[in-house]
C-alpha cells in the first residue's frame, strides 16, 4: 500500500509508451497523481492509461510526436482542457542511438536527436509553463523533472549526439530552475545509469539484464521520480541527481 504522496496533483509524462517514462508514470498513479502520457505509439498509450485508471486514478492518453512543435502544443492544450493544469512535468522523451563515429554520423539523425532530446523538451516546458505558474500561485507546488543519463556528465566515442543533449539537459535545468524557483516550481534532473529499456536494447542490440546484470529496472529511476515530485524533496533544486546503480563509475 502506497503513501498517496502525489495525491490529487497533475503529471504530465513524455515518452511515456516504454521504458523509464512508462515506469514513472504508473509510480506517479500508484501514489495518486493523475496522469497525462504521451508518445508516439498509440495503442501502448491507451494500455498505459488504462492500466493506471484500474489504481483509482485518472489518465489520459495524449499520442503526440514530442520532435513536432504543433503535437507538442496540443498535448498542452489537452491535459489543461482535462485537468485544468500540469503540476509534475517529466522530460523523458529521447532518442537513443547506437555508437556511430563523428566522420560516419547521418546529418539528419544528428538533427532529429537534438530536436527530440533537446528542443521537445524546452518546447513542451515552453507550453506548460505559464499554466504551472498560475496554479503554482495558489499554493499548488510545481516540479520539473528532466531525465539525463550518466552520459551527460561525460564524452564518449561514438555517443556525440545524446551525450549532447543529455549534458544540455543538466545546464537547462540548472538555468530554469533559477528562472521559476519565485514561482514554487522546482525543476531537477535524474542521470540514469545504464538502465534495462526497451530503447536500450534496441540501440546496442542486447537482451538487457541477461546480457548485463549491472543494469537497473527501470522502476528503480521511478522511485527517484517520485521522490523529486513528492513534497520530501522541498529542498532540492537545480540538481542533476545521479542514479547510476551497478554502472556507477567508481565500481569499475
Amino acid at each position: 500500500m502506497t503513501q498517496q504522496r502525489l495525491k490529487g496533483r497533475i503529471a504530465l509524462v513524455t515518452g511515456a509508451s516504454q521504458g523509464i517514462g512508462h515506469a514513472i508514470a504508473l509510480a506517479f498513479a500508484r501514489e495518486g497523481a493523475n496522469i497525462v502520457v504521451t508518445a508516439r505509439n498509440e495503442s501502448r498509450l491507451r494500455a498505459l492509461a488504462q492500466e493506471a485508471e484500474t489504481l483509482g486514478v485518472q489518465a489520459l492518453a495524449a499520442p503526440a510526436d514530442i520532435g513536432i512543435e504543433t503535437e507538442i502544443n496540443g498535448v498542452a492544450k489537452a491535459a489543461i482542457a482535462k485537468f485544468g493544469g500540469v503540476d509534475i512535468l517529466v522530460n523523458n522523451a529521447a532518442i537513443i542511438h547506437s555508437r556511430i563515429p563523428v566522420s560516419e554520423f547521418d546529418t539528419q539523425l544528428f538533427r532529429d536527436v537534438l530536436n527530440v532530446n533537446l528542443m521537445g523538451t524546452f518546447l513542451i516546458t515552453k507550453a506548460l509553463l505559464p499554466n504551472m505558474i498560475e496554479r503554482s500561485a495558489d499554493g499548488t507546488r510545481g516540479n520539473i523533472i528532466n531525465i539525463s543519463s550518466i552520459g551527460g556528465r561525460k564524452g564518449a566515442a561514438g555517443r556525440s549526439a545524446y551525450r549532447i543533449t543529455k549534458s544540455g539537459l543538466i545546464s537547462f535545468t540548472e538555468s530554469l530552475a533559477a528562472e521559476v524557483k519565485q514561482h514554487g516550481i522546482d525543476v531537477n534532473a535524474i542521470c540514469p545509469g545504464g538502465t534495462d529499456t526497451e530503447g536500450y536494447r534496441d540501440a546496442f542490440n542486447t537482451s538487457g539484464k541477461s546480457d548485463n546484470p549491472k543494469l537497473m529496472d527501470p522502476n528503480e529511476i521511478a522511485q527517484v521520480a517520485v521522490f523529486l515530485a513528492s513534497d520530501a524533496s522541498s529542498a532540492v533544486t537545480g540538481a542533476a541527481i545521479d542514479a547510476f546503480g551497478a554502472t556507477n563509475p567508481l565500481f569499475g
